[in-house]
């Protein structure tokens, strides 16, 4: 697929959402880890509705969200702000949205937390991918619902 060229950018705490856009982004991350990974988990964490969580995702014309993942304040995943739950549609994959959504991703935690490094829990497979956008593995590999994960940072941009 091809991304279309006029996509909206949202990225804003998730409890201020619309309902039919926290629906959707909803949708989405239960599309990506639960039915397409085959990974019957918990995806509402609670993490959501924290003060210091913010929500971006992409959206087409029609409104249909194509791209997330949330933004963590220092302290709620790790004790550094945090990327977490990055999801593509499968429709949007191959497209270069997923590293568009990284990197805005990456900004954002640049202008909230800046001078601070940004920490993930990236599935093990992906860790070539998050290499190229600067974040290199900080743990040894471990299992989290049947997936093998490692984290990653990505040092502090300097001032």
């Amino acid at each position: 697929m091809t991304v279309p060229d006029k996509l909206r950018w949202t990225c804003q705490p998730f409890r201020s959402l619309p309902p039919e856009k926290a629906y959707g982004v909803l949708r989405l991350r239960a599309e990506v880890f639960v039915v397409e990974q085959t990974c019957p988990y918990l995806d509402l964490d609670g993490k959501d509705l924290l003060e210091g969580v913010w929500q971006l995702f992409a959206e087409d014309a029609a409104g249909d969200i194509l791209a997330c993942l949330r933004v963590l304040a220092p302290g709620l995943s790790f004790a550094e702000p945090a990327l977490g739950r990055v999801a593509t549609s499968l429709r949007a994959r191959r497209s270069g949205l997923g590293r568009t959504l990284m990197r805005r991703g990456i900004e954002a935690c640049a202008q909230r937390f800046p001078g601070l490094p940004i920490r993930i829990g990236a599935q093990a497979y992906l860790i070539p991918f998050y290499e190229s956008l600067g974040f290199a593995v900080a743990s040894p590999p471990y299992d989290e619902d049947g997936i093998p994960h490692v984290e990653m940072l990505r040092a502090a941009a300097p001032a």
